[in-house]
């Protein structure tokens, strides 16, 4: 099967081997747009869209990100959301938003933390799922 211009080679029923570099995400890691409604979840839809919207999409996904990450960092007194939102927007502009997302996950999970709400985050993959050396 070819998803996207990417050949798939499914090994189980529920494991699949990406056979080249493709941008996907999957499952709980897919924010719907009605969810970036704090300021971590609108940096990880920027960043979603960054990495899986179309060609149109994705420079505007990265403006956003920046924007949204500049307010954060000057916003929060955690020195360590700082330096890790630093190092999402150096993975997104290095083209490893798959990284950055990773990152933004835990930036979501202080700021639930922060406000005292108890809502899921976008979650990673299972090891099962994805073979850590075919990872976007």
């Amino acid at each position: 099967m070819i998803v996207n211009g990417t050949p798939i080679r499914f090994r189980t029923k529920s494991r699949i081997e990406l056979t080249a570099h493709a941008r996907f995400l999957f499952g709980k890691q897919i924010m719907p747009p009605d969810q970036a409604d704090s300021p971590a979840r609108r940096i990880y839809f920027a960043l979603q869209t960054a990495y899986i919207g179309t060609d149109t999409e994705r420079p505007c996904g990265m403006a956003a990100a920046r924007t949204f990450i500049a307010a954060f960092q000057r916003a929060t007194t955690s020195a360590l959301a700082r330096e890790i939102l630093d190092r999402a927007l150096a993975a997104a502009e290095a083209d490893d938003c798959y990284t950055a997302l990773k990152l933004v996950r835990r930036i979501i999970r202080h700021e639930d933390a922060v406000l005292g709400q108890q809502r899921p985050a976008p979650t990673p993959p299972r090891p099962a799922t994805v073979s850590p050396d075919r990872h976007p």
